[in-house]
């Protein structure tokens, strides 16, 4: 624990007020420099230490700190009100910081130290046991009900962080066995491929006709392709239902997702940068995704408005962003788009960002590392 703003801030109201009081009175006793001193001391450390606290002011009321003064003649005891003050302040901070008496050790000696304070007000000033009741015990009740209100605020959100981070988890999940499902279908695909090639390959052969290298070559393309895209499904679950059969979307698409977007209402502008590469299946599958959710997004939440797409191809990467100029187009679902974007790009090791822009609405920017055989 470090001391706080609020603690220099108590401690100095806390002296100021008692050297006040004491040239009000107009009358200190030899003591209370000493009193002072140590109380203000113990208000300063009362959260590092809130039991060794409260003892000095368990026998501060005790004729001994009582400051004298001759009134009338006689002798008479008076006890400062700063010194209460202090009291009450540690007293509180014993509740507040000290678990429950029915939770450990300590407690039970914190709620022994107020009880005995009440006794020893109850001596030093039999005639008003109120008094000497309410002053220890008071401040210490409200530390102890706002002890108990903070441990249940702060229960409850760990319970919300719990659940947030399970839906977080799920939603990984399902996006992951999307994923797994699309890079299913590329495999299928490039090998259904391979093999209307090769029977094209051995049909020739067995004609005795020659053999296109071309188509060779792309047979071997094709199966590099697959082996690559099927590297990339371990670990990742896998969906069932997949229709093999249809091959996969990707941003040479890109064109008829705008034309369905602008149907919907939304003006969208497409921006191309760079000279544009052949793309691995699955990082195509993943940018057109991309680009798709954080349209969708924008349909769901920004209102009217109007977006532009950028896609670039650059030498770090492929570049996706996907602005617009409406409201906050924040990702609905709790938040399940997002990370479902986000885990796209995660996968080839690329990154992903959304935000809000200073001049309004919101953006989301993607990179997608390329292999150096397609940035070439």
């Amino acid at each position: 624990m470090r001391l706080r703003p609020t603690d220099l801030a108590l401690t100095g109201g806390f002296v100021l007020f008692a050297l006040t009081e004491e040239l009000l009175i107009g009358m200190p006793g030899r003591w209370w420099p000493v009193v002072l001193t140590v109380s203000a001391a113990l208000v300063l450390v009362r959260r590092f230490a809130p039991l060794l606290a409260m003892v000095p002011h368990v026998v501060e009321p005790l004729p001994f700190f009582y400051e004298r003064a001759v009134i009338a003649g006689e002798v008479t005891v008076s006890f400062r009100l700063w010194q209460l003050v202090g009291a009450m302040i540690v007293s509180y901070t014993v509740g507040r910081y000290v678990p429950p008496a029915r939770e450990s050790r300590r407690g039970l000696l914190g709620a022994g130290l107020i009880a005995l304070t009440v006794v020893v007000y109850l001596i030093g000033d039999p005639g008003d046991p109120m008094a000497a009741l309410f002053f220890p015990t008071a401040p210490y009740v409200l530390g102890v009900v706002l002890s108990v209100q903070a441990r249940r605020s702060a229960d409850a959100a760990s319970a919300r962080a719990a659940i947030r981070e399970q839906h977080a988890r799920e939603a990984v999940m399902e996006e992951r066995v999307r994923i797994a499902r699309e890079l299913h279908d590329m495999v299928a695909h490039s090998v259904t491929v391979m093999v209307i090639q090769a029977g094209v390959v051995r049909r020739r052969l067995d004609a005795g006709l020659p053999v296109d290298r071309e188509l060779l070559r792309t047979i071997e393309s094709s199966g590099r392709d697959a082996v690559g895209e099927l590297r990339r499904t371990l670990g990742l679950l896998r969906g069932e239902g997949a229709d093999s059969a249809q091959p996969p979307v990707g941003l040479d698409r890109l064109d008829d997702l705008i034309a369905q977007v602008r149907e919907a209402g939304l003006r969208v502008t497409v921006r191309r940068e760079g000279d544009p590469v052949p793309l691995p299946p699955a990082i195509d599958v993943s940018a057109y995704r991309i680009v798709q959710e954080a349209l969708t997004n924008v349909l769901r939440h920004a209102g009217p408005s109007k977006a532009t797409v950028t896609v670039g191809f650059h030498d770090d990467g492929l570049r996706l962003r996907v602005v617009n100029d409406g409201g906050p187009a924040a990702v609905g679902g709790g938040g399940q788009g997002l990370i479902g974007m986000r885990e796209r790009a995660a996968l080839f090791g690329g990154e992903l960002t959304a935000a809000p822009r200073a001049e309004g609405g919101f953006a989301v920017r993607a990179r997608l590392p390329l292999p150096m055989a397609a940035a070439a």
